[in-house]
């Protein structure tokens, strides 16, 4: 069950910022979305939670509009994060802590014999586990980490292993990653690497904290890796050909847009500032 979060003053002086009338009209459909994702609120929190969602689904329903004028590629939906403003969101889940100087590790490089497909789906092979969720955790790293891991246990093995990471979130703190608060994907990888293995979720199933000690049973390790592989930096080319014949890829995206937060359907170009990595 969802309960209502902790917010700092700072914070919380913005959210009343957004405090007006509220739409009557809105009623049912604030209640059916509470219902829906099981939110709860203290009295004096709800009048605040409602108006940003309003506000929100407002946001969501202008940018529908301009998509069926023809305007975007890309369709918005409200979703679990409706009672959050954009900056509650990035606090939460925004975990991506790039280091300045990579470990050493192996580049891939674009290369002008090889042809790429004009389009590969890793998921109908078989590749991909379903789609995770991390919670109120910054730990987007180590998702992205077993992403890439688990594709590569499925090409190796032609078996889809769901691994942890809880696993990676617990036991990488000492390359460096700091938990909920963040980490680097290669510092994952190269914890598996010197680990010598990792557990799967089966294992070492997710909580979405980071106060627990390190719990690696090497009795059931469900995935090693033997070599870290860093795609050439700013090169779409190298990542294209990585993407197309390699298998999944971990990269690193800016979600710190609201087009991020309420994605439903289409082609996000990701025009703005963000960046991938």
């Amino acid at each position: 069950m969802f309960r209502a979060m902790t917010v700092p003053v700072g914070l919380l002086l913005a959210l009343l910022g957004y405090i007006m009338a509220l739409d009557p009209v809105l009623e049912e459909a604030w209640e059916g979305w509470k219902s829906l994702y099981a939110k709860e609120y203290p009295a004096e929190a709800e009048v605040i939670r409602r108006e940003v969602w309003e506000k929100n689904l407002r946001r969501i329903e202008q940018h529908n509009w301009e998509e069926s004028q023809g305007q975007h590629t890309f369709r918005l939906g409200m979703n679990h994060y409706g009672d959050l403003m954009d900056e509650e969101f990035n606090q939460l889940l925004n975990g991506f802590s790039p280091v300045q100087h990579e470990e050493p590790a192996l580049t891939f490089q674009a290369s002008a014999a090889q042809k790429t497909p004009a389009e590969v789906d890793w998921r109908v092979r078989g590749y991909v586990t379903p789609v995770k969720n991390q919670g109120h955790c910054g730990s987007c790293w180590a998702f992205s980490a077993t992403g890439a891991l688990e594709g590569l246990v499925f090409n190796w093995t032609g078996k889809l292993a769901v691994l942890s990471e809880q696993n990676l979130i617990d036991c990488s703190r000492k390359l460096g990653n700091n938990g909920c608060q963040g980490g680097y994907m290669t510092r994952a990888f190269q914890y598996v690497h010197d680990n010598g293995g990792m557990n799967s979720e089966h294992v070492y199933p997710y909580q979405a904290t980071d106060t627990s000690s390190c719990r690696y049973n090497p009795g059931d390790r469900a995935a090693n890796c033997s070599t870290v592989w860093l795609v050439a930096q700013g090169s779409e080319a190298a990542l294209e050909q990585a993407v197309a014949t390699v298998g999944p890829v971990s990269v690193a995206v800016d979600a710190s847009s609201f087009f991020f937060h309420f994605y439903k359907s289409g082609i996000n170009s990701c025009s703005w500032r963000g960046a991938v990595r």
